[in-house]
């Protein structure tokens, strides 16, 4: 199965969307805002509670892989339900001075969609990360 993709062009540079995701105090401005601490360094790991309404999602963070400025890529674990993990990276290419991709793409949601569990849906994946995106988007561009 496809990875979910999700692009957005944000018109600011690809050094301020950097920033803005891998800096702890942006990041809970426009992502999880109660994520503990992040830090853009290979091994670097956090864990934070997210409630749906209906269930607790423990997330466990481990981040695998960092080419500044350029691409971060996280190992994301759900403990409490799934034995495998999604790898979540986020991925920037200049497109102007003032004006950037970026692309998020989730690999491995095709193994969490077995659980049944409405939240581990494609759908829900592909909605939450376009949310994500947007929130980004709005934040740099207010």
């Amino acid at each position: 199965m496809k990875p979910v993709i999700v692009t957005r062009i944000i018109n600011k540079s690809k050094s301020e969307v950097w920033n803005t995701i891998t800096n702890h105090s942006k990041m809970i401005q426009w992502f999880f805002n109660n994520i503990p601490d992040f830090k853009p360094e290979v091994g670097f790991t956090t864990e934070f509670n997210v409630n749906s309404g209906e269930r607790n999602f423990l997330h466990v963070w481990r981040v695998t892989e960092v080419n500044p400025q350029n691409k971060i890529v996280c190992e994301w674990k759900y403990p409490e339900y799934v034995d495998k993990s999604l790898w979540v990276t986020f991925e920037l290419k200049k497109i102007s001075t003032n004006s950037t991709e970026f692309k998020v793409e989730a690999l491995g949601i095709e193994y969490f969609e077995s659980f049944n569990i409405p939240e581990f849906k494609r759908e829900s994946c592909e909605g939450g990360w376009s949310y994500f995106s947007d929130n980004l988007k709005s934040y740099l561009e207010k």
